[in-house]
């Protein structure tokens, strides 16, 4: 009955916090490149809503919102990579879940609320996965085991 105590892993937190943070920077860059691809359009939705264009304040928000997410796939990758044999398996799957929780099921939701346009939510939704694979697999290369 205690013998799976024994095989639960120990996670590194102060490395997946740091390696977490080199996520969140990479999710941040890369979301910079989707502004260009989306031009006005964030803008034309907001005030079709009577909303205001994003302040500085917002984009600030969705700073610290991506530090966390760099920060929480790492830990999920953490947890998950000893059920792996490949470690670059375990960041995509991690990515993978990380980004229907995240990015998928809250897109869909404003979709489905008539928010935002589908086109403009599928480009972000994809833009995600590419956000979430790319800092996964570079982070978690930086990511150390528990001694």
């Amino acid at each position: 009955m205690f013998n799976k105590i024994d095989n639960i892993m120990t996670i590194n937190v102060k490395s997946a916090f740091t390696s977490g943070l080199v996520a969140g920077i990479i999710i941040i860059i890369i979301g910079f490149g989707l502004v260009p691809i989306l031009g006005t359009q964030m803008n034309e939705v907001l005030e079709s809503r009577s909303l205001p264009p994003l302040s500085n304040g917002a984009m600030g928000f969705f700073a610290f919102v991506s530090m966390t997410f760099g920060i929480s796939i790492i830990l999920l990758y953490a947890l998950i990579q000893s059920k792996f044999k490949s470690k670059l398996k375990a960041a995509v799957v991690s990515a993978i879940i990380f980004w229907f929780y995240a990015y998928f099921l809250p897109n869909a939701a404003l979709v489905a609320y008539g928010f935002m346009p589908f086109s403009l939510s599928v480009i972000g939704t994809a833009w995600g996965i590419f956000e979430l694979l790319t800092a996964s697999i570079v982070a978690s290369r930086l990511y150390k085991e528990a001694k």
